[in-house]
């Protein structure tokens, strides 16, 4: 009967093993464990080595597999001094908003609440931001930069969100002046982030530059604050009123953070 060829190896190394346990058992002389030592070397080298191989196979595994755990860990460390990172640059950045607000004497004025931009959408002339219900917001509030300049006014009203319709909204339209003149009109928006003065009496001589404030005719935003500056004057010989083109002053690109006022 024949043997596979695994079998022969399996069947010579149980004979080896048990040639050995005999000859630890027996009383045979050092000159003949030399001999059968000097012959079965080769095979117990090449066995010993295949288990140390063996052995550093899996240890090898193992030990990838603790890089890989250390790696997620570090992975987790990294992702949240991130967010630390980023926590301190939004608290930074309130910080500033706040620091300018105090500067002009913003807090003495009004009641306010700092939030921040969520969103923007141009093509309806509105913003998101992250305060609503919870915090007190509600329909209507003003809505103005750190810098006491116009945005707008507090639309819908979500829990913790509001949007905020600009002055430049086709549906905005609230009384003006000019600064530093009795010279009165209605801001209108016409989309897109542009907007203009109004029903301005003919016989009242406008300039380029100048600044075009709120009044507190209607009640619809405190007095005083910064709407924008005249970029272009239209007067018609037919129109029985002039109109005057604003340039807002607020860039809606830089804007990340404004005040509600909920008070005034």
């Amino acid at each position: 009967m024949k043997f596979p060829p695994r079998s022969k190896i399996y069947l010579i190394i149980v004979l080896l093993i048990t040639f050995f346990i005999v000859l630890n058992l027996t009383g045979l002389t050092k000159e003949i464990k030399n001999f059968f030592y000097l012959i079965s070397s080769p095979i117990q080298k090449t066995l010993w080595r295949a288990g140390d191989n063996i052995s550093d196979f899996w240890g090898g595994i193992f030990e990838i597999k603790s890089l890989k755990k250390e790696v997620q860990i570090l992975q987790l460390e990294r992702q949240e001094l991130l967010s630390q990172i980023v926590s301190l640059k939004e608290l930074e950045k309130e910080n500033k908003t706040l620091r300018t607000a105090l500067n002009i004497g913003l807090e003495k004025d009004f009641q306010l609440k700092l939030s921040q931009v969520v969103s923007k959408d141009t093509s309806k002339d509105s913003i998101l931001i992250d305060k609503g219900l919870k915090e007190g917001i509600l329909k209507g509030f003003p809505v103005i930069t750190s810098q006491k300049t116009l945005l707008g006014r507090i639309g819908e009203v979500y829990r913790d969100f509001s949007e905020v319709i600009l002055i430049s909204n086709k549906e905005s339209s609230f009384n003006a002046k000019i600064s530093e003149k009795e010279i009165y009109g209605v801001v209108k928006g016409k989309g897109n982030l542009e907007l203009y003065l109004d029903l301005i009496s003919k016989d009242k001589e406008l300039f380029k530059g100048e600044f075009v404030i709120t009044t507190t005719l209607g009640k619809i935003f405190p007095k005083g604050i910064l709407i924008g500056s005249i970029k272009e004057i239209k007067k018609s010989d037919i129109e029985p009123f002039q109109t005057a083109e604003i340039k807002p002053g607020f860039d809606l690109k830089k804007l990340d953070s404004l005040f509600v006022i909920i008070n005034f």
